[in-house]
């Protein structure tokens, strides 16, 4: 398998940390890709010139990172980080939109607070942050099971990115229990290795 990947990207860790947690990172070969200069063999695999975007031993291409983590776990012959039905399954998949809403949130800011400020600009950021807080407001109410499924990797994921780009809002200010989550899911392997550096 082939994944085109950034370093710093937040859902291409996401997709390292359920590989490595599913035993199957030493099957994937890591392209580095500048998704941004439009590359041709990124374009070609992924029209919407994106990353992650993994490329299967059979050629088909997948890309979004709850697509590829999906994928990667009916592959696994181990463990599964999708449970299969009940309660458990949509809380799991509750947990993976909230954490990539997160994302979806904090990368726009981080986007938006590299251009000149304007007015239309710092309400966009403003609202963006909103989202974060609410989202993480709700999270330290009902903290993640401390049990390593997709739901909680993508939380982790973001609360890593938040640290990393938006340190100076100290998130953990207020949120005791949620950092404590925090401190204790990112022991799991696939979440250590994969912790971004800064």
């Amino acid at each position: 398998m082939k994944l085109f990947y950034s370093p710093t990207s937040p859902y291409v860790r996401k997709v390292a940390a359920a590989a490595i947690t599913l035993g199957l990172d030493q099957r994937i070969e890591r392209i580095p890709t500048n998704a941004h200069e439009s590359p041709a063999a990124l374009v070609a695999a992924n029209p919407l010139s994106k990353v992650p975007t993994l490329v299967t031993d059979d050629g088909t291409a997948l890309f979004d990172s709850p697509v590829i983590c999906e994928y990667l776990d009916e592959i696994s012959d181990d463990i599964t980080l999708f449970p299969p039905h009940g309660a458990a399954r949509w809380r799991a998949l509750r947990l993976q939109a909230l954490g990539d809403g997160i994302l979806d949130a904090a990368v726009l800011a981080r986007m938006e607070s590299q251009r000149p400020s304007e007015a239309a600009r710092d309400a966009v950021i403003a609202r963006q942050k909103g989202i974060i807080a609410h989202a993480l407001d709700a999270l330290e109410a009902e903290p993640p099971p401390v049990h390593l499924d997709i739901g909680a990797i993508a939380v982790a994921c973001a609360l890593g990115y938040l640290d990393l780009r938006f340190a100076e809002d100290a998130w953990r200010q207020n949120r005791p229990a949620l950092a404590g989550w925090f401190e204790e899911i990112s022991r799991h392997k696939g979440l250590a290795e994969t912790a971004p550096a800064g």
